[in-house]
C-alpha cells in the first residue's frame, strides 16, 4: 500500500488539536516533501526521520517520491512531537508495517538519529483532552512524556523506548522481527505518584504575629495579598510558606497545573499534587509574564494556576507587565491572540506581592532614618496603578524585628495548625456557596455577606470616609466575610468588618 494515515495531536494553548499524517509513496523523482503548515522544526524531521530509520536496520525508501502531508492545513505545528508519526507512516506506506493496526493509536515523539525516542511537550494535555473528549484511543509515547499522560485517570498509555520498540509491535503478520528489536514497550499504569516534598514550615518566621493572621485569611478566602515593609522583614520568607496554607490539590486541580507545567516542559513527577509558587524576577517582561510567542506559550501566571504568584520588589517590574494583570485577577484566565490564531490558557492564582515603602526601602522605620525625597517617593510608589491596587484584596505592613526579639523569640506557629484553621474556613465557604469567598460576583456577595445593621453602618462610614471604589467596597466585604468564617460566624459582625477595614491600607508619603 502507497498510502498510509497515523494519527497525532498538535498543541495550541492547553488544547490538543487532532493532526492526521498522510504519507503517500509515488514513483519519479526521488523526493521527500512535507507540506501542512509545519514550523522549521516540524520540517527538520525529514534528516531525522531518515537517519532514524537507516540506523534502526529498517528500510527509507529512497527511491519513491515521499509526499507528507500534516491534515488539517490550517493549523500550525511545531517542536519534533510529529517525528514518530511520520517514520511510521513512511514505514507503513512502503509495507514494513501493517498499517490496518495503527488504527486506534495515536502516536507523539521526537527522534534521535539513532532511533532512540525522546519525549515532548504538552503530552498531559493529549491525554486530558482525550479524556474531556470521551475518545478511547491508545497513546504511545517516548519515556518522560508516558509517565506524564498516565496520570490521567483510565487513560491507554503505552511506553516505548526506541523506533524499533513500536515496529516490532506493528509488523505484517507474515513478517519476521526487525533486526534487534528493542524491549522497552511497555504499558503504563494509572499511579499516582507518592506524596510531594513538604512545604517550608512558617515556623521558621519569627514574630510578624499580624502577618501571620493576615496570611491565614489570605489562604481562608483566596484573597491576593500586598506586603510593604523595609529590607529584611521577613515578606520574602512569609510568601514562600504561603502555599502550605492552601487546601491540598484535588485531581482536576492537579492534572490542570500539571498540563500546563507540561506545556511548559516544567513538569516534574516529584511535585505531583504540589501547589506551585511562581517567583518570576523583576525584569520579567509582560510577555513572560502572561505568556505569548508564536505559537502561543503559557507566561508565569498560567505557570502558577492552581497554585501561588510572587511578585516581590512588585514597583520594579515593568508597568506594562503589571497593568496585564488587572484581567486575569478578575477572570481567572488569559486568551492570548495572534493574528492567525488564539488559545486561551487558564491562570487562577493567588497573587502575593511585596515591596518596600520607598526606594531606599526605611520610610516609617523605627530602626533607621529614610533618606528619600517626597519626590523620590511619590514616583516610587506611583508606579502601581490605583486599579492594579485596587484589585488587590489585603495590603499590611510588615516592620522589622528588633535584634533582640528576633534571636530570642520562641518559633513561630507551624504551617500545619494555622492550615488546619484556613481549611476549616474555607469549607465552610464551600459548603455555604459552593466556591472561596473571593470569588464572589455580583448578587451573591449580598446574598452571602449576611451583614449585621452595625457591621453595615460601620462598612458605610469607611467606604465614605477612605474614598472607596465600589470594588474595595466589595472586597473588604469579602474579606469580612471570610474573617467570619474564621470566627465561625454566620453573620458579619462590626468586629470582622473593622478588622478587614484595617487591611486595605493605600500607600501614603509619610
Amino acid at each position: 500500500m502507497s498510502l498510509s494515515l497515523v494519527h497525532s495531536r498538535a498543541l495550541v494553548g492547553l488544547q490538543a488539536p487532532a493532526v492526521t499524517v498522510e504519507v503517500h509513496l509515488a514513483n519519479g523523482l526521488p523526493s521527500f516533501t512535507l507540506v501542512g503548515l509545519a514550523d522549521v522544526e516540524v520540517k527538520e524531521a525529514r534528516e531525522r526521520v531518515r537517519s532514524a530509520l537507516q540506523n534502526s536496520g529498517l528500510e527509507f525508501p529512497h527511491n519513491k517520491r515521499i509526499t507528507v502531508n500534516l491534515a488539517p492545513a490550517d493549523l500550525p505545528k511545531d517542536s519534533g512531537r510529529l517525528d514518530l508519526p511520520i517514520a511510521l507512516g513512511i514505514l507503513a506506506a512502503s509495507g514494513q508495517i501493517d498499517a490496518a493496526r495503527l488504527a486506534g493509536h495515536e502516536f507523539a515523539g521526537e527522534l534521535s538519529l539513532s532511533g532512540e525516542l525522546r519525549p515532548v511537550r504538552g503530552a498531559l494535555a493529549m491525554s486530558l483532552v482525550l479524556r474531556q473528549q470521551n475518545v478511547r484511543t491508545r497513546l504511545v509515547l517516548p519515556p518522560g512524556s508516558a509517565e506524564e499522560a498516565a496520570l490521567v485517570p483510565d487513560a491507554e498509555v503505552f511506553r516505548a523506548r526506541h523506533l524499533l520498540d513500536v515496529v516490532q509491535q506493528f509488523l505484517p503478520p507474515s513478517n519476521e522481527a526487525p533486526p534487534e528489536p528493542g524491549e522497552g514497550w511497555a504499558r503504563m499504569a494509572a499511579t499516582t505518584p507518592s506524596a510531594p516534598p513538604p512545604y517550608a514550615d512558617l515556623a521558621d518566621v519569627k514574630g510578624q504575629t499580624v502577618v501571620k493572621r493576615v496570611l491565614e485569611i489570605a489562604a481562608a478566602g483566596a484573597h491576593s495579598l500586598l506586603m510593604v515593609g523595609p529590607p529584611g522583614s521577613g515578606k520574602s520568607m512569609l510568601a514562600q510558606r504561603f502555599a502550605g496554607l492552601l487546601p491540598p490539590m484535588s485531581v482536576e486541580e492537579a492534572l490542570e497545573s500539571a498540563a500546563v507545567a507540561s506545556l511548559a516542559g516544567r513538569f516534574e513527577l516529584a511535585r505531583w499534587a504540589q501547589r506551585p509558587t511562581g517567583q518570576p524576577h523583576h525584569s520579567a517582561s509582560a510577555v513572560a509574564l502572561v505568556g505569548g510567542g508564536s505559537p502561543p506559550r503559557p507566561g508565569e501566571i498560567s505557570l502558577a494556576h492552581n497554585g501561588v504568584l510572587f511578585l516581590d520588589e512588585l514597583p520594579e517590574f515593568p508597568r506594562a507587565a503589571l497593568e496585564a494583570l488587572r484581567e486575569p485577577l478578575e477572570t481567572g484566565c488569559i486568551t492570548i491572540a495572534r493574528a492567525a490564531r488564539r488559545a486561551e490558557f487558564p491562570a487562577r492564582f493567588q497573587l502575593i506581592a511585596a515591596m518596600n515603602p520607598c526606594p531606599c526601602g526605611y520610610l516609617g522605620s523605627t530602626t533607621r532614618a529614610c533618606r528619600c525625597s517626597p519626590d523620590q517617593i511619590s514616583r516610587y510608589q506611583g508606579k502601581l496603578s490605583g486599579p492594579l491596587l485596587d484589585r488587590i484584596d489585603l495590603h499590611i505592613e510588615v516592620p522589622s524585628l528588633p535584634a533582640q526579639d528576633l534571636l530570642n523569640a520562641p518559633p513561630g506557629e507551624s504551617t500545619e495548625a494555622i492550615a488546619a484553621r484556613s481549611l476549616a474556613a474555607r469549607q465552610r465557604a464551600l459548603v455555604r456557596q459552593g466556591g472561596a469567598n473571593a470569588a464572589l460576583q455580583g448578587q451573591a456577595i449580598d446574598a452571602q455577606a449576611r451583614l449585621s445593621d452595625a457591621a453595615t453602618a460601620l462598612l458605610q462610614k469607611a467606604a465614605a470616609k477612605l474614598g472607596w471604589s465600589g470594588r474595595s467596597t466589595h472586597r473588604s466585604l469579602k474579606v469580612a466575610r471570610t474573617i467570619a468564617d474564621l470566627a465561625g460566624s454566620d453573620t458579619i459582625e462590626a468586629s470582622h468588618v473593622a478588622e478587614a477595614v484595617q487591611y486595605r491600607r493605600v500607600l501614603k508619603e509619610q
